[in-house]
């Protein structure tokens, strides 16, 4: 529904902030909302999470944060709300986290225990790389989701990206890439 939402920060609260758009307060909940300050612009990456009894929007200072935090809620076992206080920290060393399976860094986050830091590391290992070089890659998002359901490895994927046009439709990108790895 939104995918982000720019304005001045109006008030900091113990979960999150209000951003003021317009003349309309908007609550968002952040991982750190003494990272913001009030009377200031920001332009804050929004998901909207809908549910029969709640309207929440969580909030992302860049889209590649929002981007992972969308892969970590498809978690069995994580929600928006247990999901967010892993970002309080930096992004980099949660990938890392990841990739070495981690488990001692993953479960230092209120309510991730053992059980869902493997299902975490079950789920998402090897499909992050660490900063953030394919996974935000936005000229590049669905050729790199269609190359990896074809089976290449992403050291393969990475090294075909700098010689196709992010520019082209992804049919073409899927064809200049092919050709490529069939080399």
């Amino acid at each position: 529904m939104y995918n982000y939402i720019s304005g001045e920060v109006a008030s900091i609260e113990m979960n999150g902030i209000v951003i003021d758009n317009h003349g309309i307060g908007y609550f968002i909940y952040v991982a750190n909302p003494y990272y913001y300050k009030v009377g200031e612009k920001y332009t804050i990456y929004v998901y909207n999470h809908i549910r029969e009894d709640e309207n929440s929007l969580f909030g992302f200072t860049s889209l590649e944060e929002k981007n992972l935090f969308l892969k970590l809620i498809n978690v069995k076992g994580l929600g928006p709300r247990t999901t967010l206080p892993m970002f309080a920290s930096s992004v980099d060393a949660l990938l890392d986290a990841i990739a070495r399976e981690n488990l001692i860094y993953l479960t230092k986050f209120p309510k991730i225990g053992d059980k869902v830091a493997r299902q975490i590391i079950l789920d998402l290992k090897g499909k992050l790389v660490q900063n953030n070089e394919l996974f935000t890659n936005d000229g590049y998002t669905e050729l790199i989701g269609v190359l990896e359901s074809l089976g290449y490895k992403k050291n393969d994927i990475k090294n075909v990206l700098p010689k196709v046009d992010p520019g082209n439709p992804v049919e073409e990108q899927v064809k200049d890439a092919l050709k490529l790895l069939f080399k």
